[in-house]
C-alpha cells in the first residue's frame, strides 16, 4: 500500500537560506519577473492578477486569494482573490477569527499550511464556515504561506487547485518564494491603500459635519439679524453689544463650514465642473459673490471698488464653481484687509482668457511666503496674519477649480501695503492649458 497523504499538514519555512534554492532556471526566470513586476504594479489588485497569470506555470493554480492580518493578529480578513472559474464565494469582507482555525499555526509559527483534501478536511472541521465557501467553488487543495516584512506575518497568500492532492514539496517552495517576492510590495500597497481609505472617510466626515452644520448655524446668524434690526423691538446698547459678538462669531462659523463643504466635494470627486456659457458673467458670478461677502466689508468700514466691464461680457465656465472662487478671493480680502482700507475687483475679458483680480490694502505677505500659497491647510506665518483667523482652505480649494477650468491663479504683494490675488481662465475653455504649478514665477 502507498503512503497515506496527510489532509492537514505544516511545513516550517527557512529562515537562515533563500527559499528558491534548488528551482530551474526557467522558473528562476518566473520568479524574476515577478520581482520586477510586483514592485510597479499601481494596486493590490494588479499585483494579485498578475502573480496569478505569471505563476500558473510553477505549480497548479486555479485561484490566488490574498488576506490580511488584522485586530492585532485576532481576524484575517480576505483582501482579493482571482480565479480562471466563476462565481467566486469566498471574496472582501469576509472575515474569520484565528482562535479555532487552522491559520493561526500559519500566523504565529510561519509555517506554510497544505490542505490536500478539502472535502475530508470539512468533515474534521465542520464548523469552517470558509471551508464550505471554497468547496462550493469546487475547490478541493489548497496552499497558504504567510506573507511576513521585517519579522512580521501581515497577510496570507492562498494558492488553490481545483484537484485534490495537488501540492508537493517542489510546490511548497516555488509558493514560499513567490510570497518572498510578495510581501513587501503587497504591505507597501496595503498601507497606501489604508492611507487612501482613511483620507476618504475622513472628507466623508468632515462633508457630512459640515453640511449638517450649515443650517442650524445659518438659522441662528438670521435671528441674531433680526434682533439687532428691531424686528421684534428696539434693543438697549448693552443688548446690541451681546448680540453683535453673536453674528460675527456666526458668520465666521458659515464661512468655515462652506470652506470645509467645498473641500470635502472637491476631494471627495464631487466638484466635476459642469461648464456652460454665461452670457453676462459679471451680474451671473461676480455681483452675487459681493453680495455674500458684503456684510463683512461694511462691517469693517472697507471702501470696495469695481473695475468692471460696461457692458455684459460672455464667458465659458462652471459659473457655480467660478462663484466659490470670487467669493474666497473677496472674503479674504476683507478678511486680510485693513479696518477702513479699500477692495478693488476687476474683471476683463479678451479673445483669449478671462482675467479676474481681486486686490486689497493689507499687511500682505513677504515673497518667501508665496511657496506656501494655494496648498492645503498651509498659512502664511506673518505676525499680523497670524492675528486674523483663517485656515488655507479656500484659497486651495480655489486653486482647484482654477485647474479644472484649465487656467492658473497668481499672487503678488507689497508686503506691509497691499496683496492682490488673481486668476485667469482660457476662453473658449481648453483643458490643455491646466498646469502643474499653482503660482506665477
Amino acid at each position: 500500500m502507498g503512503e497515506t497523504i496527510p489532509v492537514l499538514r505544516y511545513v516550517n519555512l527557512p529562515r537562515d537560506e533563500r527559499p528558491d534554492q534548488g528551482v530551474s532556471p526557467e522558473e528562476r526566470a518566473i520568479l524574476d519577473k515577478v520581482n520586477q513586476k510586483v514592485a510597479a504594479a499601481e494596486s493590490l489588485e494588479q499585483v494579485v492578477d498578475f502573480v496569478f497569470e505569471t505563476t500558473r506555470p510553477l505549480c497548479p493554480c486555479d485561484r490566488i486569494g490574498l488576506a490580511f492580518v488584522e485586530e492585532d493578529g485576532r481576524r484575517v480578513t480576505a483582501h482579493y482573490a482571482v480565479a480562471d472559474y466563476e462565481p467566486i464565494l469566498l471574496r472582501k469582507p469576509y472575515s474569520e477569527d484565528l482562535n479555532g482555525s487552522s491559520l493561526k499555526e500559519v500566523i504565529e509559527r510561519g509555517a506554510l499550511r497544505i490542505i490536500n483534501n478539502l472535502e475530508t478536511y470539512l468533515k474534521e472541521h465542520p464548523k469552517s464556515v470558509s471551508t464550505k465557501l471554497i468547496l462550493k467553488e469546487g475547490v478541493r487543495s489548497s496552499m497558504t504561506c504567510p506573507l511576513s516584512v521585517d519579522g512580521r506575518n501581515v497577510g496570507l497568500l492562498f494558492r488553490s487547485s481545483r484537484q485534490p492532492n495537488a501540492y508537493d514539496d517542489h510546490d511548497v517552495l516555488m509558493h514560499q518564494a513567490i510570497a518572498e517576492r510578495l510581501s513587501q510590495a503587497v504591505e507597501k500597497a496595503r498601507r497606501i491603500e489604508q492611507l487612501q481609505n482613511a483620507l476618504n472617510d475622513y472628507f466623508e466626515m468632515l462633508g457630512f459635519v459640515s453640511h449638517e452644520l450649515k443650517s442650524p448655524v445659518a438659522s441662528m446668524v438670521t435671528n441674531a439679524r433680526v434682533l439687532l434690526d428691531g424686528y421684534v423691538g428696539e434693543l438697549t446698547e448693552k443688548q446690541r453689544a451681546r448680540i453683535e459678538p453673536m453674528v460675527r462669531k456666526g458668520e465666521y462659523l458659515l464661512g468655515l463650514v462652506r470652506e470645509y463643504l467645498d473641500l470635502a466635494r472637491m476631494e471627495g470627486g464631487n466638484l466635476e465642473p459642469k461648464f456652460t456659457t454665461v452670457d453676462d458673467f459679471v451680474n451671473d458670478v461676480v455681483e452675487p459673490s459681493i453680495e455674500i461677502v458684503l456684510p463683512q466689508i461694511e462691517e469693517k468700514k472697507m471702501r470696495l471698488t469695481r473695475n468692471l466691464p460696461d457692458g455684459p461680457i460672455r464667458v465659458e465656465c462652471d459659473p457655480n464653481l467660478l462663484k466659490i472662487v470670487v467669493v474666497n478671493l473677496i472674503g479674504n480680502a476683507a478678511k486680510y484687509g485693513n479696518d477702513g482700507g479699500e477692495i478693488r475687483v476687476a474683471v476683463e475679458r479678451n479673445d483669449m482668457e478671462l482675467n479676474v483680480a481681486v486686490w486689497n490694502e493689507g499687511p500682505g505677505f513677504p515673497p518667501s511666503a508665496r511657496a506656501k500659497l494655494f496648498r492645503k491647510f498651509s498659512r502664511i506665518e506673518t505676525p499680523e496674519l497670524m492675528k486674523r483667523k483663517g485656515t488655507g482652505v479656500g484659497l486651495y480649494t480655489s486653486w482647484r477649480i482654477i485647474q479644472l477650468h484649465g487656467g492658473r491663479m497668481a499672487a503678488e504683494s507689497e508686503e506691509g501695503s497691499w496683496a492682490e490675488f488673481s486668476f485667469r481662465i482660457p476662453q473658449p475653455i481648453t483643458l490643455k492649458g491646466a498646469v502643474s504649478e499653482g503660482v506665477d514665477r
